[in-house]
């Protein structure tokens, strides 16, 4: 079971028009159920997707999305917590769950021969817990210590900082971890009743992908889910966040050897009509081993270890973000070449031999995400939740072969402006001050 800050990645996926077999149906209490079924493949997955997650949340319940999504593991009305493991271990099933910014997922991967145990078990999980106090002190110190344990992680601390102040007294800035003062406030009310609220089949979907048949499947999804009321429950509300904060934060951690450093500027939503020349645009950047900053700042100059940009979209907003650690005496120069490689894009149109790379890795990237059940049950939920349809390779590829050099050097232009950079360090800064002047590019 993990956290996760943001599913950022583009879901090639087929429309219902073209040789995937990839349906959809609602059922009578209006949970929707998408399948691809991939005769080739001897593997089943599906998944529980609540499309919601810790952004919104109240800030009382600061890290709720992640607690239940905890909690549904220790037992349930049939099940106890080690039935379950030793159920899935005797099937051979890869069972997992996640929370997000924007989705909580509970998973589970099996032989197709298993794929109806597996269903009872995903089933119970979900629609059955118990939550008993017990349970929920325990499982409270447990997330305690992963609180701690990430913020031992310079790499996810730097990041968690870097966000919060992006995103400043904003929901979609806050951790989904939630604090030690919400996390050890929670109790067997306060979860059942956010329980309640969310998991209910108009924020659910309930994807799956493999060897099975569609009408088959729903049958047993059905069957299973029938207790789970239509009545109950309403959409969760969702909000705008709001505008990026552009911040200089400086954080000192005497006991890091590096200096963590995050800098980034607010990137389109997830669904922009643009998104695939963004996408290109930070494979170029930083990417890969062939970017601009890996052979620039690594391989050049021999500044760091690890550098890379990254992007987060979301519902109705986004980051582009560089990361890279480094030491002390070195973060000044690793700063300026990255804003360096920053202004090129801006001012210099890139050539179509960079691109047409960029474009070669992220198509390979796309259609390397379709070998596995797994990958494909989660852009079938992904799809639907934020795109309310599916997108063919072949409408993909159109789309990102039509990005030219003019294309990117426009978004860069519009991406990184000096006045809404945002720029996190962490580390032992001593006397190491950054200006908002020191940011022109």
């Amino acid at each position: 079971m993990s956290a996760t800050l943001a599913e950022n990645v583009p879901a090639p996926l087929a429309s219902e028009t073209s040789p995937r077999n990839i349906r959809r149906t609602v059922l009578d209490n209006g949970l929707l159920v998408l399948t691809e079924s991939i005769p080739h493949v001897r593997s089943v997955s599906m998944g529980v997707w609540i499309n919601s997650g810790a952004r919104d949340e109240t800030p009382e319940l600061n890290g709720m999305s992640h607690f239940v999504e905890h909690m549904v593991f220790k037992g349930t009305t049939t099940r106890s917590a080690q039935q379950i493991a030793r159920e899935v271990d005797t099937i051979g099933g890869n069972l997992d769950a996640f929370t997000g910014k924007e989705t909580v997922c509970f998973n589970i991967k099996v032989l197709d021969e298993n794929m109806t145990p597996a269903l009872d078990v995903l089933a119970d999980l979900v629609l059955n817990p118990t939550f008993t106090p017990p349970d929920l002190e325990r499982e409270q110190g447990v997330i305690l210590e992963e609180i701690k344990m990430d913020e031992d992680n310079p790499d996810y601390l730097v990041h968690e900082v870097f966000t919060q102040n992006f995103w400043k007294n904003d929901p979609l800035g806050r951790p989904i971890l939630g604090t030690a003062k919400t996390v050890s406030s929670f109790n067997q009310q306060s979860v059942f009743d956010f329980y309640a609220s969310r998991f209910t089949p108009a924020n659910m979907v309930f994807s799956a992908a493999g060897h099975l048949d569609h009408d088959q499947f729903v049958g047993q999804v059905a069957q299973q889910f029938a207790s789970l009321s239509s009545s109950s429950g309403a959409v969760v509300a969702k909000q705008d966040a709001a505008p990026a904060n552009p911040h200089i934060t400086l954080k000192r951690k005497r006991s890091l050897e590096q200096v963590q450093v995050c800098l980034g500027v607010p990137a389109p939503r997830v669904n922009d009509a643009g998104r695939y020349g963004v996408y290109l645009l930070n494979t170029m950047l930083g990417g890969g081993m062939s970017s601009r900053l890996f052979q620039t700042i690594r391989e050049d100059a021999g500044l760091a270890y690890s550098i890379y940009s990254e992007m987060n979209p979301f519902r109705d907003t986004g980051s582009l973000c560089v990361y890279a650690g480094t030491s002390i005496d070195k973060t000044a120069q690793l700063l300026r070449l990255t804003l360096d490689e920053l202004r090129r894009l801006k001012e210099e149109t890139v050539s179509e031999a960079e691109l047409k790379r960029a474009k070669d890795q992220l198509k390979s990237n796309i259609v390397l995400g379709l070998e596995s059940s797994s990958s494909r049950m989660s852009n079938l939920a992904r799809q639907q939740m934020y795109f309310g349809r599916f997108f063919g390779v072949d409408e993909i590829t159109r789309e990102i072969e039509a990005v030219t050099p003019a294309v990117v050097q426009t978004i860069a232009q519009q991406l990184f402006r000096p006045e809404v950079m945002a720029l996190t360090l962490l580390g032992n800064l001593g006397t190491l001050k950054v200006t908002r002047e020191d940011l022109a590019c």
